[in-house]
């Protein structure tokens, strides 16, 4: 079967559009966040979440920020181009959007009582795989932080 332009540009079309209409369902949906038994919630068995809680397993695993200040943070998380959607001076919840098509990744941090050490966890709200841009983002917060500690 030959693939002619106008065939490529019509799958390339079909893909855009899908994109688009999984980016505005992400954008629609509640988001999928809060402490569970005091801790943030365990990642899925999909590879589009990053998570610093102990027990995480491997594949879905970062470091945590460590002992940083929570003002830092909240600075910080915005400052990546997060919209902060609950701060209690212990848990933040925050939305990021992906620059091209708008999709929404809920980003998380607690600091443990006990340690003070933050905790943190960003996951894709659809989708199988993000290519680790919620590693990522996390890795980009820790060095934002670094000088601030």
């Amino acid at each position: 079967m030959k693939l002619t332009a106008i065939g490529i540009s019509t799958v390339a079309l079909l893909i855009i559009l899908g994109l688009a209409m999984a980016a505005a369902k992400s954008r629609g949906m509640a988001p999928r966040a809060g402490l569970v038994d005091g801790r943030l919630a365990a990642c899925p068995a999909s590879p589009n979440c990053a998570s610093s809680e102990p027990g995480t397993d491997a594949k879905h695993a970062v470091t945590p920020l460590g002992r940083v200040t929570w003002d830092a943070l909240v600075r910080a998380v915005e400052e990546a181009g997060g919209r902060i959607i609950r701060d209690d001076g212990h848990y933040l919840q925050a939305e990021f959007r992906s620059p091209l098509f708008g999709f929404v990744d809920d980003f998380e941090a607690r600091r443990d009582a006990a340690s003070g050490i933050v905790h943190v966890r960003s996951a894709s709200r659809v989708g199988h795989s993000d290519l680790g841009a919620n590693a990522r983002r996390i890795a980009r917060l820790r060095q934002r932080l670094a000088g601030t500690r």
